[in-house]
């Protein structure tokens, strides 16, 4: 996993703005889970998610932006957080997840009508909801953030068939963690991250990335 100064990152990503960002390695990019430690290691043994511990009824949420992660897992210190999955999957295989993304809160602009919305929202298994980015400190930002939740088929063909690699970086997170519980953010490490280019104008539509 690449890494980057917080600093330099932050001077360099836009403040404002629906952005989808993250990391992209090759023609892959990288999502982040948050688990108990009896499925993170089911998923680290078999490079795959399932076992007796992992739910297919019900929507599982994946994550691009790693600090995003963070606050939603308390830097993995809440329950049921406490391992943190770096998901290595196929840039395709992440638009055709988007293709298929209803936004969680109506927009008149992408959708005219609430009945509209409502009804593609009860009939998709991808939802996507945009959020308040923050920063290292748990601090809300201007800049939207995504996190993507799946169910179903879709759910079962990322779980088994898409990822190319899972890797636990759990112990990663608690060191930059003692960074920011000692306030020393300008020695803070992240994955390098940058905007996620969206190259089909019909997807951008859907889901509001910004111009």
């Amino acid at each position: 996993m690449k890494t980057e100064n917080y600093s330099e990152q932050k001077n360099r990503l836009p403040r404002t703005g629906k952005h989808i960002i993250g990391s992209i390695e090759n023609d892959n990019i990288i999502v982040y889970q948050a688990f108990n430690s009896q499925i993170a290691n089911y998923a680290i043994s078999n490079q795959k998610f399932g076992g007796p511990n992992y739910s297919f009824t019900r929507m599982s949420w994946i994550k691009p932006g790693f600090l995003w992660m963070m606050y939603r897992a308390g830097w993995a210190t809440k329950e049921n957080q406490q391992r943190i999955l770096a998901i290595t999957l196929p840039i395709v295989h992440f638009k055709t997840i988007l293709q298929e993304a209803t936004i969680s809160s109506f927009d008149e602009n992408l959708f005219g009508t609430r009945e509209k919305w409502k009804q593609e929202l009860e009939m998709t298994n991808v939802r996507l909801q945009w959020d308040p980015d923050h920063d290292p400190m748990g601090q809300k930002q201007e800049r939207k953030a995504i996190q993507i939740g799946m169910k179903a088929e879709i759910l079962k063909k990322f779980c088994n068939d898409w990822i190319v690699d899972i890797t636990d970086i759990s112990d990663f997170v608690k060191e930059e963690h003692k960074k920011v519980l000692n306030n020393e953010i300008d020695q803070l490490s992240v994955p390098v991250e940058d905007i996620i280019t969206i190259d089909d104008l019909k997807i951008s539509k859907r889901i509001g990335i910004s111009n």
